[in-house]
């Protein structure tokens, strides 16, 4: 029985050696289970987000009325095709409305929560801001709006902002360390001269003059961050090139001739994305708290836009509306904690001193 228990798990030692590094990773990171359930759970919101036109709209996802089948969500209808009076387009909140469409054979399927990131609600039975009812679950804004529906969409814009933002500063990073790292000497430092001189702008002013210049746009705040969103991990990048251009492999790729491109991108990059990977869950989370507050200080997305930190300015004006400020802050402190447990547990995962 000893022999067996001594063949059983030399097997396993050997099974477990044979993985390839990125299956040790993904098995290392699957033991951290708080990590591993807020990748999970990250996930799933970010899914439900993109999917927000099925589960927040103002318009039915079909309607079945007098026999014909329409499709609200895909094309305009004027109240007359419902029995309406105007050639207006559809209000489906309208109580006549509601009616027309599910009386008899009629009948109409909606959303989870029917009101879209900019559904004024001109039936509302209370004023706003109103607290959460039975109507707006959430309640609504200072504007008559729902607030579950600009949450939903709101995350939604600050989760694809924080994507593009980070990907933008892993790739300006990741060449900005590679050339530095690589080559040196000079070279690297000229340009670390280069960047202290570029981190020391003021990025805020700069943010203010812009946006009085220009109109506010996601792509305008998307270039601006981005100019100066890169040289943090750049230094992460240059560290690992400075290190593993000293190393065997490095130098007998050199013996062979492989030029310097192929070494950078076959070689060394591989070897140091370690730093990279365990960045991007920080990153993201700076970017999300970068767009709340130049959306708080009106600097943000334009106007209409659905924003958390537009959000959190109105929770501000409007404090016995407590439902606003308490509903995004949870929001961001839920984003911002998963953000953090994945990344804790990603460092982990990466981490070679770890034990299978």
């Amino acid at each position: 029985m000893f022999g067996w228990i001594r063949v059983s798990s030399s097997i396993s030692a050997v099974s477990s050696v044979s993985l390839s590094p990125s299956r040790r990773a993904w098995r290392r990171f699957k033991r951290q289970r708080l990590g591993y359930w807020s990748l999970v759970i990250f996930c799933a919101l970010v899914l439900m987000s993109l999917c927000a036109e099925l589960v927040s709209n103002d318009r039915p996802l079909l309607v079945r009325y007098q026999g014909q089948t329409y499709f609200p969500m895909l094309k305009d209808y004027p109240e007359t095709t419902f029995g309406g009076d105007f050639a207006t387009p559809t209000d489906y909140l309208d109580p006549f409305i509601r009616e027309r469409i599910t009386q008899g054979d009629n009948w109409a399927l909606y959303t989870l929560n029917p009101y879209g990131p900019n559904t004024l609600n001109y039936f509302a039975e209370a004023p706003n801001p109103s607290a959460p009812s039975r109507q707006n679950w959430l309640g609504t804004d200072d504007r008559g709006r729902d607030l579950l529906a600009q949450l939903l969409y709101g995350f939604r814009v600050s989760v694809l902002f924080a994507l593009a933002l980070t990907f933008t500063g892993v790739v300006l990073g990741v060449v900005a360390g590679a050339i530095q790292g690589f080559f040196g000497g000079k070279t690297d430092l000229i340009a670390q001269r280069l960047i202290e001189i570029w981190g020391s702008m003021p990025e805020l002013y700069l943010l203010i003059i812009f946006s009085a210049v220009l109109s506010p746009s996601i792509g305008l705040l998307l270039v601006l961050l981005s100019l100066f969103g890169w040289m943090g991990l750049s230094d992460y990048v240059r560290a690992e090139f400075l290190r593993n251009r000293q190393l065997d492999y490095v130098k007998a790729a050199r013996a062979l001739g492989v030029s310097n491109g192929q070494i950078i991108w076959r070689h060394i990059l591989p070897n140091s994305l370690t730093p990279v990977v365990t960045f991007l869950p920080f990153r993201m989370s700076a970017a999300i708290l970068a767009l709340t507050s130049l959306d708080f200080l009106g600097l943000g997305v334009p106007p209409g836009t659905p924003s958390l930190g537009e959000l959190l300015s109105q929770g501000k004006n409007n404090i016995d509306a407590w439902w606003i400020s308490l509903s995004t802050f949870a929001v961001l402190v839920v984003t911002l904690l998963l953000l953090t447990f994945m990344g804790d547990a990603l460092r982990d995962a990466l981490d070679p001193r770890k034990a299978d």
